[in-house]
């Protein structure tokens, strides 16, 4: 590794359970918050850290029915803090018993190489939002290999930028994906894509790359050592032949591009504050019609208030979905922050309301 690159380390923990996990990463999360409020993994998992780290720094993915917690650079310590004190994770409708810990840390992580390095999706990479999915409809199928290249290009160079590399070379990048037809993911309609692809650059396994990573979504793994693989091991280790890191030069459809090519995400915290703000309003408005509410119980007029009542969750409700998804990025454009506004429903269901204003505090 080059002097003038740090050594950004990352973690991966794989909590073995007694019984397999058939629940979403925000279900997790929102156990983490309940049962371990005070530890300091909470702070990288429930918004605190929005306005100061772009890219999630602690990842909670749920892989083959088990969970796992990736710690990036500024989380890992966090992640190791957790793990040696979890004991189980209760749902409410069912109970976890953690079992064992497995750790895994790698050190000399998002450094540019002199070799081509493969790597696979292992969940889908939500690639397009409704700002770039409107630009990639319109191309045609020899255009979108290119435009998807760029894309994936762009986030490495976004993932550099956070945690703190300065990269002077150009990034290279072949993906190669099962369809160009994007799959709509969520009610959002974002269009994810499966498969592959290659580049000169070290990525830490699991973490998420393009829209929907707090989701699980852009799952990556990579091909330098396949047999240590256990989603699809067979299939990987048929195609081990070709999966060993290849020269810079031994391809000539690699698409190249530069760090200053890249806009650099703005940090919106007027607009997060603003957005706090209008919560906090909303939230003294909920509690003064409740008390109106109790005030005039044995009174049926007060249907107006239940009325009115409604209509703040309502405005509640959508304030939070905006705040929560501000954390997803967008860096095709310089104003992908205005742009870039999605709903999320399932918030609601996965997440108690104790959990929500801390998602709201800064």
């Amino acid at each position: 590794m080059s002097d003038s690159f740090p050594d950004i380390k990352s973690v991966v923990v794989r909590l073995t359970t007694n019984k397999p996990v058939r629940k979403t990463p925000y279900q997790v999360k929102g156990v983490f918050m309940r049962q371990y409020p005070d530890e300091p993994i909470i702070p990288m998992l429930d918004g605190s850290y929005r306005d100061r780290f772009l890219y999630p720094r602690v990842q909670v993915k749920i892989l083959n029915e088990q969970i796992y917690i990736i710690g990036v650079h500024e989380g890992v310590e966090s992640v190791l803090s957790i793990c040696e004190k979890i004991e189980s994770l209760d749902f409410g409708n069912i109970t976890f018993e953690i079992q064992d810990c497995d750790i895994d840390s790698s050190t000399q992580q998002f450094i540019p190489s002199s070799r081509l390095v493969r790597y696979r999706f292992i969940t889908p990479w939500v690639a397009l939002n409704h700002m770039t999915g409107g630009k990639y409809k319109f191309l045609t199928n020899q255009e979108k290999p290119s435009y998807l290249n760029k894309l994936i290009g762009q986030n490495i160079i976004f993932l550099a930028s956070e945690v703190g590399i300065d990269l002077e070379d150009n990034i290279y990048t072949k993906v190669k994906v099962s369809s160009l037809f994007p799959k709509p993911i969520d009610e959002n309609k974002w269009g994810a894509f499966m498969g592959e692809f290659k580049t000169n650059f070290i990525l830490p396994n699991y973490i998420g790359l393009g829209n929907g990573i707090t989701r699980g979504f852009g799952t990556i793994y990579g091909m330098f050592n396949p047999e240590t693989f256990s989603f699809d091991k067979e299939a990987l280790i048929e195609d081990a032949n070709d999966q060993e890191s290849e020269p810079l030069d031994s391809q000539d459809d690699l698409e190249s591009i530069s760090a200053s090519e890249v806009p650099k995400p703005k940090r919106n915290s007027k607009k997060s504050k603003k957005r706090t703000t209008r919560y906090n309003k909303n939230r003294q408005s909920q509690k003064f019609n409740k008390k109106k509410k109790r005030k005039n119980s044995s009174n049926r007029k007060n249907t107006n208030f239940h009325s009115t009542d409604s209509n703040n969750k309502s405005k509640r409700r959508h304030i939070r979905h905006r705040h929560v998804l501000a954390e997803e990025f967008d860096i095709e454009e310089d104003n992908s922050t205005n742009n870039h506004r999605h709903d999320n429903s399932d918030d609601d269901k996965f997440n108690t309301e104790k959990h929500h204003k801390k998602q709201h505090k800064f």
